[in-house]
């Protein structure tokens, strides 16, 4: 389940559920730790993993134990402190390529991640220490598009070679949303159908998908006067749970398995 909670902005804007939980600007953080934290382990008592973006390296100290996968995103990738933080978390990674499509950030951000570091970070008491990691082998990168889109199969073949002349097993998530869907979120199942085609005629190298969902498909604006439906989205436009529901069902019946009801 992809619950992000940190909604990293190219300016200003909502920072997320933790940053600012009753959307109005009070910014009660702890308060959002604590609801980020109680969602998380409600989806775990489910069965589901949990899949989030780290955006604060404080911040992971507070939630990483209930993470089955992380994201590092296309504005962070490049960053040292993410990198570094990478190579110490216990679970995947996936590293989205560059915001203007390029997968090189992307490739070095892997690789580096895999690498041992010694850096300055918060302790599990609350206290600042040094953190010395062994390196995440299971960084791969998320190509989320850039100037257009970048999941089709000639991408495909030239990220893999260029992960393969890194040395770096060619290992691929494809964001069905943002530049993908040219940033149209009704485009989200087109996407998911091509990459279901690849998948099935042969292309080990793609390992997930990454859809943007809610409980109601579209989004909605931050009107301080009015507070906000429940059930539709603030930040990024996203497709609705019927059609979440329909198109994963579909992409799991063409990739081979049974029919569910």
């Amino acid at each position: 389940m992809r619950v992000y909670f940190e909604k990293p902005r190219t300016t200003v804007g909502w920072k997320g559920l933790i940053y600012d939980p009753d959307i109005n600007y009070s910014y009660n953080i702890e308060k959002g730790i604590f609801i980020a934290r109680k969602l998380m382990l409600q989806i775990v008592d489910l069965g589901l993993p949990v899949a989030t973006e780290m955006l604060d390296p404080i911040l992971a100290q507070y939630i990483a134990d209930a993470v089955s996968w992380a994201a590092i995103g296309a504005r962070t990738t490049e960053s040292q402190t993410h990198r570094q933080l990478g190579s110490g978390l216990s679970m995947p990674v996936g590293f989205k390529n560059a915001t203007d499509g390029s997968f090189q950030t992307a490739i070095d951000a892997v690789a580096t991640a895999r690498s041992e570091h010694s850096f300055i970070g918060v302790l599990e008491d609350g206290h600042v220490g040094v953190f010395r990691t062994t390196g995440n082998p299971y960084g791969h990168i998320v190509l989320r598009g850039g100037a257009q889109p970048n999941y089709g199969p000639e991408h495909i073949a030239f990220l893999k070679v260029a992960m393969k002349k890194a040395k770096l097993r060619p290992s691929i998530v494809v964001d069905c949303s943002h530049a993908n869907s040219e940033k149209n979120y009704e485009r989200q199942h087109l996407v998911l159908e091509d990459v279901v085609r690849q998948i099935s005629g042969g292309e080990k190298s793609i390992v997930g998908v990454m859809l943007e969902s809610y409980l109601q498909p579209g989004a909605q604006k931050i009107k301080p006067e009015c507070p906000p439906a429940a059930d539709v989205s603030i930040t990024d436009s996203c497709i609705g749970w019927e059609e979440t529901d329909r198109i994963i069902r579909a992409a799991y019946e063409n990739l081979g398995g049974k029919p569910q009801a």
